[in-house]
């Protein structure tokens, strides 16, 4: 007991410079690059807005006021209005739910499935192998959109369905690479002697084999976010998304084009949104996948 007593002010002393020093750091790397601080907050209002839209307006996305249809942006309206007087604002932020709900499960079925499907073909190598990685050179063989409107026209239309649609044609991109990863891995030193200790295969993978690989999966899975909201909203865009009158990113921009002319409010305005999500998502996942050297 005395010595716990004696020992513990020695610690408790060291601790708080190396916070301190944790913080410094921090705070000098994102002064130093102002662009990643302005992704990093337009992300966070996007996601408020995705699961909290109250806070950023109070007006119905459903409900518009005839007499106020095709307004330009001004105070009153930030967005403008649409065609039936709708607050386009308020649809832009609800959109944000079912886009951003979209996204995410077409990311996680990709990362899922993907990851199985390289894991096991990696370590298990011979036929296995093989066969799964010919699967994945035809998947690649064919282009994403194209693998992506065959699969949504096989599931219907819907906002989950455009979700797995685009998940499932993204699979092979995260299949090979967890295949390279595993690859790597498994010829480490701490998994040979893992299994000369007699450790279960299975032991092998959930300890050493997976944890040590799902590093680059999580930084490509990163990138791929942003790249699942264009496939997300493109498929919007064409129909297969959400019924009208529910807001969705890419239909509210489908829905502008027959007033481009007279009120360009109502496709530049949810254009850029998904643009600048896109662009600040991936900004993000760059620094977070070790791209952070460069000062913008």
């Amino acid at each position: 007991m005395t010595a716990l007593e004696t020992r513990a002010p020695v610690e408790a002393p060291a601790a708080a410079p190396a916070a301190r020093g944790r913080v410094r750091r921090a705070a000098l790397f994102l002064a130093r690059r102002p662009g990643l601080v302005l992704s990093i907050l337009f992300l966070a209002a996007v996601l408020l807005a995705a699961f909290f839209p109250s806070l950023f307006t109070a007006r119905d996305p459903l409900v518009g006021v005839p007499a106020d249809k095709l307004q330009a942006p001004s105070a009153e309206h930030l967005f403008g209005t649409d065609q039936t007087g709708r607050d386009l604002f308020a649809r832009v932020i609800h959109g944000a739910n079912l886009s951003l709900r979209a996204t995410v499960i077409a990311v996680a079925v990709a990362l899922v499935v993907g990851s199985l499907v390289g894991l096991l073909a990696g370590y298990v190598g011979g036929w296995l192998d093989d066969v799964a990685m010919r699967l994945v050179d035809v998947l690649l063989a064919i282009p994403q959109l194209l693998l992506t409107l065959a699969i949504v026209t096989v599931l219907g239309f819907g906002t989950t369905k455009v979700a797995i649609a685009v998940g499932l044609s993204t699979v092979a991109n995260f299949a090979r690479l967890m295949r390279a990863e595993v690859l790597r891995v498994r010829t480490a030193v701490y998994v040979e002697a893992a299994r000369a200790t007699g450790a279960r295969w299975y032991s092998i993978l959930r300890r050493h084999v997976l944890p040590n690989a799902l590093g680059p999966i999580g930084a490509y899975a990163a990138l791929d976010f942003g790249l699942a909201i264009l496939a997300v909203s493109t498929l919007s865009f064409l129909g297969f998304g959400a019924e009208p009158p529910t807001p969705e990113w890419g239909s509210l921009v489908s829905t502008g084009r027959d007033y481009l002319a007279t009120a360009w409010w109502l496709t530049t305005l949810p254009g850029l949104t998904v643009a600048a999500t896109v662009l600040a998502t991936n900004r993000v996942s760059r620094a977070l996948g070790g791209g952070g050297e460069e000062h913008r």
